[in-house]
């Protein structure tokens, strides 16, 4: 079961953060994937950038790692794909996914950094499994000036290169909140390159394709449940008691110059 601590441990909570942030505020909890694999996903908060991060390893190797920054309302999804050597990629290919956060889609920092497990080696499933978003990622980022839209994205991104990635919307938000139009650029479509079929139909390597790549969440807070006590005068007053969990799949879309970089197409 995995709960909030309540009141009493208020000042035990404190001092231990105090002492060592970093320890109290990750939390590992191992979870069964969709194809059966049981990872281990590590979530960490950080009250003082107000982000939670969360990162797990696929079967095939593939690191996963989302970070939701609450002080920009931005989110991050980062793949680290293990490369194929004999086909001449290299030892992995990284791609770097940014929209914007919304409310109510994870628990807020302050609440990840108070859960704690009291069975650590059970296998986690989400309670609610929300429907797979698709998403296309039009428009590249140049990380050189993204700082403007997290303090997370060059940490994050930087391996990607020039494989980071957000949408059309999101950038127009962005554009009216002041941030350089330098930043972007809007990718081909499917007007300026009539030809521009999806990767997985695409025989020649070196050929521009549509690609596309999915992940899914397997297990996060995505919500705080609520009791209610009663005090000295019968009247109830709420108070944190645990999480909901959910899992959430993403499939993004985006315009790359040659099949070459999106060879997991074939295998679908």
């Amino acid at each position: 079961m995995l709960v909030s601590a309540g009141p009493p441990l208020l000042l035990l909570l404190l001092l231990c953060v105090l002492v060592t942030l970093s320890h109290c505020s990750e939390l590992k909890v191992r979870v069964r994937l969709a194809d059966g694999h049981i990872t281990e996903e590590v979530l960490e908060a950080d009250n003082e950038q107000d982000s939670v991060t969360l990162e797990f390893k696929q079967a095939d190797g593939t690191l996963i790692t989302f970070v939701a920054d609450f002080k920009q309302d931005v989110k991050i999804f980062r793949a680290l794909i293990l490369g194929e050597l004999e086909r001449g990629q290299s030892q992995y290919q990284a791609l770097c996914f940014i929209t914007r956060l919304n409310h109510n889609e994870i628990i807020p920092s302050e609440s990840m950094a108070r859960l704690r497990q009291k069975n650590p080696h059970t296998i986690r499933a989400a309670e609610e499994k929300r429907a797979t978003e698709g998403l296309s990622m039009n428009v590249a980022v140049n990380l050189t000036r993204a700082w403007q839209l997290s303090a997370h994205l060059l940490n994050t991104c930087s391996v990607a290169r020039e494989a980071v990635y957000t949408r059309e919307a999101d950038m127009r938000h962005w554009l009216d909140s002041g941030a350089e139009s330098s930043m972007f650029e809007i990718l081909p479509q499917g007007v300026e390159v009539p030809d521009l079929q999806s990767c997985r139909s695409v025989k020649d390597l070196w050929q521009p394709c549509c690609c596309s790549y999915s992940l899914r969440l397997e297990w996060y807070p995505c919500l705080l449940k609520y009791c209610r006590n009663r005090d000295s005068s019968g009247r109830s007053t709420p108070y944190k008691c645990g999480i909901k969990s959910c899992s959430k799949g993403y499939n993004f879309t985006y315009y790359t110059p040659h099949k070459h970089l999106c060879l997991w197409e074939e295998e679908t």
